[in-house]
């Protein structure tokens, strides 16, 4: 999610606005804590202009951070 935010030219701020959410709701889901719901998944294509299938699509993408167990 992240990744797409940024190819788009949003911060968090702007993104999480656009569609309907908190700042501290889009950080927990681009960290993988927490999971949005479908209709929250719509919102970010809408705000995107992307299908919503587009937002699993991972070819390339490379994690930003690694887990500690």
């Amino acid at each position: 999610m992240r990744a797409l935010r940024l190819a788009h030219g949003y911060t968090q701020e702007r993104f999480a606005e656009a569609a309907g959410i908190s700042v501290d709701f889009l950080s927990l889901v681009e960290r993988g804590i927490n999971a949005p719901s479908f209709e929250t998944l719509e919102s970010f294509s809408k705000v995107l202009r992307i299908a919503v299938a587009e937002l699993f699509q991972f070819d390339g993408v490379t994690p930003t951070t690694t887990r500690r167990r």
